[in-house]
């Protein structure tokens, strides 16, 4: 006769390892959307200096009405989770799926990971600095490679405090080796349990692992100020035996964007890997005397403006491949192609 062998169901469910936001609070929150999808930034533009004259009217220089320029914030990210866990099915396994456990399950495996991949892709493809590399990261070059980064920002005023560098698992690889490097271990369990492995050149140095990290990209540095990632709704509910379910219904929803200042674009600096095979960085328009708009990368679209301001950010960006203006007034355009980063802003006065 046959020996029959029982099959036990464990009553603990077997869940998938999970991590913490790697971003959420590490940005500007200065911004409310409160009432609002959209929120209006405006910019003053303040004039040059002048010499003063002792004689005359107008000493101090022709007086000239203040400019502006303008930011559009559009939420554009709202999205959601619906769950069931039928009473019958859950007792049938032993009441392994507590209704509860799997909600916070359902955040860690899925609304964390999506949001940090988001904002991280944002950061990377709105950068004001969107260098492109084609030469490897190496163990012996990595530093040299920030350390141009953060001049980079030095040129432009970037503060110098609450700068953060995200680097990928490979990059980190290499960054520990280096003598400047300053392990967690320095900084306390704290640290660690943030997100934060490291410092360098005074940058908290913050892993991301891969599916959340931005494609063919090798490190960023993101000043706190430079950027916003808002979060209008973030909510869970968890209704028990509602109308048509004999069970839990679990729902979610995260309302959210993340948005680079343009004028602080200059805080946000992506080095993207453009070996062959690779990342593409969209090569930076040429504009001519008549305005015809042209770049050596194929199949892209234009966006010009006419204003002074930054048109990878300005409401007031328009698209065409001509950007025809008066004497006197200086364009700025770029360019940007699906699959491909957003090229540096070429500008022209006519």
């Amino acid at each position: 006769m046959a020996t029959n062998l029982f099959t036990l169901n464990s009553e603990m469910p077997m869940t998938a390892f999970t991590r913490e936001s790697l971003v959420a609070g590490r940005l500007c929150n200065d911004y409310d959307f409160s009432g609002a999808k959209t929120v209006r930034v405006l910019t003053p533009i303040t004039v040059a200096m002048n010499t003063y004259k002792r004689t005359g009217t107008n000493r101090y220089g022709t007086p000239s009405e203040m400019q502006d320029i303008i930011q559009d914030m559009t939420l554009t990210q709202d999205r959601s989770f619906a769950i069931t866990i039928d009473k019958g099915n859950d007792a049938d396994q032993n009441f392994a799926k507590n209704a509860g456990k799997m909600l916070m399950l359902q955040i860690q495996e899925r609304a964390v990971p999506e949001f940090d991949t988001y904002v991280l892709n944002k950061l990377a493809t709105k950068a004001g600095f969107v260098v492109g590399d084609a030469q490897p990261l190496t163990k012996d070059n990595i530093c040299d490679r920030i350390s141009n980064a953060t001049a980079q920002l030095d040129d432009k005023e970037v503060p110098a405090y609450d700068r953060m560098l995200f680097v990928s698992t490979n990059t980190y690889r290499l960054l520990k080796h280096s003598p400047e490097f300053m392990a967690v271990q320095e900084l306390g369990k704290e640290a660690l349990t943030k997100g934060v492995v490291g410092m360098y050149d005074n940058m908290q140095v913050i892993k991301v692992p891969a599916p959340r990290w931005p494609a063919n990209v090798n490190f960023m540095i993101v000043h706190k100020n430079a950027a916003t990632a808002p979060v209008k709704i973030s909510e869970t509910k968890l209704h028990k035996d509602p109308p048509g379910i004999s069970g839990h219904l679990l729902e979610g929803r995260e309302y959210y964007d993340c948005f680079v200042f343009g004028q602080r674009a200059w805080g946000v600096y992506a080095e993207i890997d453009t070996a062959e095979g690779k990342g593409i960085v969209c090569a930076a328009p040429a504009i001519a005397s008549s305005g015809a708009l042209t770049s050596e990368t194929s199949g892209v679209k234009f966006y010009y403006t006419i204003d002074g301001s930054d048109p990878r950010y300005s409401s007031t960006a328009m698209q065409g491949s001509s950007a025809y203006a008066s004497s006197g007034t200086t364009v700025k355009a770029y360019c940007t192609k699906t699959g491909c980063y957003d090229s540096a802003v070429t500008e022209h006065k006519f």
